[in-house]
């Protein structure tokens, strides 16, 4: 039949009834032919004891002995979970991360997957036995052999990467939650249980998933082409399947240490319209995108850019053809912003512009990546006009004639190959949007004054990657205005709310180095995302978006899009009520309730 991972967090074996629950499920699997890996978490809240009883001893215990110390939780599980498929007349095998073949980097506490040895393992399953593994652990590849544990999502970690060295059918993960929702069930009731969601998608909806699944298993399923079953531990119901595309080749050295840039896309067939001075207010983007959405034109990158005083800039790419349409739109909506303003609206067009971006699963949570880039860009005297970033991906728009000296450059620093055009996006079907996410935990900072000049969004970003922040969203302002002598833009970003103060200062304290203004912090902000790899072929979901927040008053501060990404940051007091709309305005919302333990 098929050979399956299966992992089960610790809600799922948290009780002796619940371990026996999850044998009788094992049985089940293994009985209708199919060879089977189980790995499994340490049990319910084991791991939080063990902390404290550290804590009662040692006010700074080691890493070290702390992975000593929690590594024990999961051999519990797995002894106590073989045990019961033995009583049940089921051969079985437990073994720790180091006995199945887990070698990861010689760092505690946070250490990755460097490769899998499986022929222990793919022994045990070709005698008819199940093989129990320990997740959450494994063992340095250094000479003394250190007990290493994985960090935050080191389980589900373990069973992919284990799904991927054995080449299995699929991995099953079981939860306490019937799949992936739309939504997050506790700000929207009717969020519905998805069927199906790929890889890609998963990746941008980081925030929705994180608590389900990963982004770091999301990553190596999508690297490897594993395809991953979210199920409820409770029922027999099928869940949600995690496509994956059909993966390139790749070893499985270094499985967990990939490049973090998988590939360096490029469009050449790209123009920007820009209008300047728009008036700051509901309902202008959705005025703006609702009529290019009338005249069936698509639009890929859309940045808005932080306000001063009382006029933000919006400027959007489209294709070489489409343009005189798409600033046709835009002089004749323009009247009516100009009467709306005090300062007059402005429309500008590029023709010669071309869209660069670095692409790949391995920049969540990797600071510095995008630092890389436009120091990279810099180096090659490559100056950017236009930053938009997602989870997965960070693109940049240059001058027509220096995007074959960006995409060289970007090429040699990633260590990659280009490609044009993504096929795993551009052929996947699917509806235009698939999920809806709320992140309240960032704050938003601007940089006013920023010299127009390459090199500048390098130095900033490194600053912060070098301090081990990371950045989400970023936008670069279309106007560049006079500063001491100086064309200068503004450039905003969103941090985690934690990091927001030390972003600050600094930056603060290198502003004069850097020749920058006054940095201002909000942390009141929320940024809402809609997600769907369909929205690549049909025109009109941005515009259905900004249009849903319009109807609810709610101001847009920013917005930064990806190929199957919009995202829009906006007051953290309407953040509830904005994902509310754009869930309802995307058909998200069903009339069954799906039961998620709190």
């Amino acid at each position: 039949m098929a050979l399956i991972v299966q992992k089960y967090g610790g809600t799922s074996v948290g009780t002796v009834e619940r371990i026996q629950a999850v044998a009788e499920r094992v049985c089940k699997t293994a009985a209708a032919g199919n060879s089977v890996v189980v790995v499994v978490s340490a049990m319910g809240k084991t791991t939080d004891g063990l902390v404290k009883l550290a804590g009662e001893i040692s006010s700074r215990p080691s890493r070290r002995e702390m992975d000593m110390l929690l590594s024990t939780g999961e051999q519990i599980s797995i002894a106590l979970l073989s045990m019961a498929l033995h009583e049940r007349g089921q051969a079985a095998l437990s073994l720790t991360g180091a006995q199945v073949g887990i070698v990861t980097e010689a760092r505690h506490a946070h250490a990755r997957i460097l490769q899998i040895q499986p022929e222990r393992v793919q022994r045990h399953l070709a005698e008819g036995q199940v093989v129990v593994v320990a997740g959450f652990q494994g063992i340095s590849q250094t000479s003394d052999l250190e007990i290493t544990t994985l960090g935050r999502g080191g389980s589900d970690t373990s069973a992919v990467a284990l799904a991927a060295a054995l080449q299995a059918d699929f991995c099953e993960i079981y939860t306490d939650v019937p799949g992936i929702l739309t939504t997050d069930p506790r700000l929207v009731p009717e969020a519905q249980l998805m069927a199906e969601i790929t890889c890609d998608e998963m990746l941008e909806l980081a925030s929705l998933g994180a608590k389900v699944l990963h982004p770091r298993a999301v990553e190596i399923a999508r690297n490897y082409g594993i395809t991953l079953v979210v199920r409820s531990s409770w029922s027999d119901e099928p869940g949600t399947r995690v496509t994956s595309p059909v993966p390139q080749p790749r070893p499985l050295e270094g499985l967990e240490i990939a490049h973090p840039v998988d590939a360096i896309e490029f469009d050449t067939n790209q123009a920007k319209v820009a209008m300047l001075r728009v008036p700051d207010r509901p309902g202008v983007a959705a005025q703006l995108f609702g009529s290019i959405a009338q005249q069936d034109l698509n639009v890929d990158l859309v940045i808005q850019s932080i306000h001063e005083g009382n006029t933000n800039d919006i400027a959007f790419t489209v294709e070489k053809g489409l343009l005189n349409r798409a600033e046709a739109v835009a002089e004749a909506i323009s009247p009516a912003l100009r009467r709306q303003a005090a300062d007059e609206a402005e429309v500008m067009v590029d023709r010669q512009i071309a869209k660069v971006s670095i692409a790949g699963a391995g920049m969540i949570g990797r600071p510095g990546v995008a630092a890389q880039m436009f120091s990279t860009l810099a180096a090659a005297r490559v100056n950017i006009q236009m930053i938009s970033t997602s989870e997965v991906k960070v693109s940049c728009t240059v001058k027509a004639a220096e995007c074959d000296r960006a995409i060289a450059a970007l090429c040699q620093a990633f260590e990659v190959s280009s490609s044009p055009v993504r096929l795993e996006q551009s052929t996947q079907a699917g509806p235009p949007v698939r999920g809806a996410a709320l992140d309240c935990g960032q704050a938003r900072l601007a940089l006013r004054h920023v010299p127009d000049e390459p090199g500048m969004a390098a130095k900033i970003f490194q600053i912060l990657a070098d301090r081990g922040i990371s950045v989400d969203m970023i936008i670069q302002s279309q106007r560049c205005r006079l500063h001491q002598g100086h064309k200068t833009r503004d450039i905003a970003f969103t941090v985690a709310q934690a990091d927001a103060e030390v972003a600050k200062e600094v930056l603060q304290a290198l502003s004069a180095e850097l020749r920058t203004g006054e940095v201002i912090v909000d942390q009141a902000v929320a940024k809402v995302s809609v997600v769907g790899v369909g929205m690549i072929h049909q025109p009109g979901v941005a515009a259905k978006m900004f249009r849903a927040l319009a109807e609810q008053r709610i101001n847009i501060q920013m917005i930064a899009t990806s190929e199957i990404k919009v995202s829009c940051v906006v007051a953290e007091t309407e953040g509830v009520k904005a994902l509310q709309a754009v869930h309802t305005a995307f058909g998200l919302a069903g009339t069954q309730s799906v039961s998620v333990p709190a």
